[in-house]
């Protein structure tokens, strides 16, 4: 069975502002068999917020076992990231899951990846997904020329803009916003 994947998920932290978004789309080969997958989800009593990339189901799997760690470790995000990040290379069953996270809580953006992979971008933009790299490169370009702009502005124009070049992602938003 093929696994049903590729999307759009876009994280931006921009005066004091965080927001992250996802488009709705899931595909399986080339074709589109959901175009309203809800990809962001809201943890810890609402105050973290989590956005992936790639298997639903691994995901899934993942964000229950990330907020486990949150609570075990009080709420500490990075503490949590870390921890799951330890875990999901370790363990076998986990290292098989082929998805990304993205986490977004009070002051922290962080990316999460099976390959051990805590990442806080530096520039305060962080893609992922097959949509990533157009979402990316439009965010940056909007905190350096549309400063104005506020974090969930930003992150709805980047999504617009990669779901009119990438094929996987579509106009179907979800954004959630913090601070």
């Amino acid at each position: 069975m093929k696994k049903i994947h590729s999307t759009t998920v876009i994280a931006v932290k921009h005066n004091g502002q965080l927001a992250i978004g996802a488009d709705g789309q899931a595909t399986m080969n080339n074709y589109v068999v959901k175009r309203n997958v809800k990809k962001i989800r809201k943890l810890f009593e609402g105050k973290v917020i989590a956005g992936f990339a790639g298997s639903t189901a691994d995901a899934f799997t993942l964000l229950e076992r990330f907020e486990e760690k949150l609570n075990s470790y009080g709420g500490n995000v990075k503490r949590a990231a870390i921890e799951l990040a330890k875990d999901w290379r370790m363990d076998r069953y986990l290292r098989r899951l082929e998805s990304m996270l993205i986490v977004i809580a009070k002051d922290e953006l962080l990316v999460i990846s099976g390959n051990g992979d805590v990442l806080e971008p530096d520039n305060e933009v962080a893609a992922i997904g097959s949509g990533a790299m157009y979402a990316q490169s439009a965010a940056l370009a909007l905190k350096k020329h549309a400063a104005h702009l506020t974090a969930e502005e930003m992150v709805r124009e980047s999504l617009q803009i990669a779901a009119d070049i990438c094929i996987f992602t579509n106009h179907n938003f979800v954004v959630e916003k913090l601070g």
